[in-house]
């Protein structure tokens, strides 16, 4: 994900609309990590394990233990997506490839893709991969057994997290403040969708069973898009700094982590007019991407504790031994 040029500290002090707070959802402690930056995050229930994309590894943590391994060798890694073989795919974004990681760190393979992979995901049979190169605005279609490219699509640079409906990718546009359409039997890029009032969409849900996207904006929305018309349906309030929306069709239930504010928003699928914010539950500034257990419905928000920059107006600095993955539990 692009860097955000907000003060995690002075952002998370700004007043936030209420809300009640989330029914049966808490933070419930919290598992240590090794220092340094991170990305995306989801988890493997069958192998009870949290991965982490870190700025040179992937962080996994055994969600029964707690202990934490690196694993691998990355150059600022972005996403980490579990395999339906065991395997792990990483995108590994200053030198544009994408690694194959053996269960053990292992690497298996190296494939060159574009400028800045930064978001993977997978089609529902795991066979494929499709990886956003950010600064060369393209997507790689990656064979998830034979690990090799076997499409390069063009679209347009700022491309962030993506989801899949149908034989239709749509992928959040950052810059643009839009939503790109790939067309995935012909490979060509289609209109975009504007998501007017909308500033930098990063992540990006999809409720399949309603056929919608949720994409959350830096500026304090989540846009909901009607994937069958692309139209633009309506915007609703959520905190400021997200970079995540954690799907949990299962319990009828969005997540959006926002870093700036340091709130989880909770938001309902149930009525099929429209997305409504349930609950805000408060986390911790810096707590803006996360994964699911679909198992058990816990969700892990990775963050750090914040101090004074560096320099005058630049980012906070983590304080150093201070990673650590928020664990908000469901009753």
């Amino acid at each position: 994900m692009r860097t955000k040029m907000i003060s995690l500290l002075s952002a998370a002090l700004l007043a936030t609309a209420a809300a009640p707070a989330a029914p049966g959802y808490s933070v419930a402690g919290s598992l240590a990590g090794p220092d340094g930056s991170w990305d995306y995050a989801r988890v493997d229930s069958a192998a009870h394990r949290l991965y982490v994309a870190r700025g040179n590894a992937v962080t996994a943590i055994d969600l029964i233990s707690g202990a934490a391994t690196s694993l691998g060798q990355v150059q600022r890694g972005h996403a980490v997506v579990p395999l339906p073989d065991g395997h792990l795919l990483v995108t590994s974004g200053t030198d544009g490839t994408v690694r194959f990681l053996n269960a053990d760190g292992s690497q298996i393979a190296s494939v060159a893709v574009g400028k800045k992979p930064d978001a993977a995901i997978l089609d529902a049979s795991g066979k494929r991969a499709f990886v956003m190169n950010s600064d060369s605005g393209s997507i790689s279609v990656i064979d998830t057994a034979a690990m090799r490219v076997t499409q390069t699509i063009a679209a347009k640079p700022a491309l962030e997290y993506a989801a899949l409906a149908g034989n239709t990718l749509f992928v959040n546009d950052e810059d643009l403040g839009e939503l790109e359409t790939i067309d995935l039997k012909t490979g060509q890029l289609g209109a975009a969708i504007k998501l007017t009032g909308c500033e930098g969409p990063t992540g990006l849900g999809y409720d399949s069973k309603r056929d919608r996207l949720i994409s959350a904006c830096d500026n304090g929305k989540a846009a909901i898009v009607d994937a069958k018309t692309h139209k633009l349906v309506s915007l609703v309030e959520i905190g400021h700094g997200p970079d995540a929306v954690i799907m949990d069709e299962a319990r009828g239930l969005a997540f959006i982590p926002c870093g700036a504010d340091g709130v989880l928003d909770v938001l309902s699928l149930a009525s099929p007019g429209n997305v409504t914010r349930l609950a805000r539950i408060t986390t911790e500034p810096g707590a803006r991407t996360g994964a699911l257990d679909p198992a058990t419905g816990i969700i892990y928000l990775p963050t750090a504790k914040f101090g004074p920059p560096a320099q005058a107006g630049g980012r906070p600095a983590a304080v150093p031994g201070s990673f650590h993955v928020l664990v908000v539990k469901p009753s």
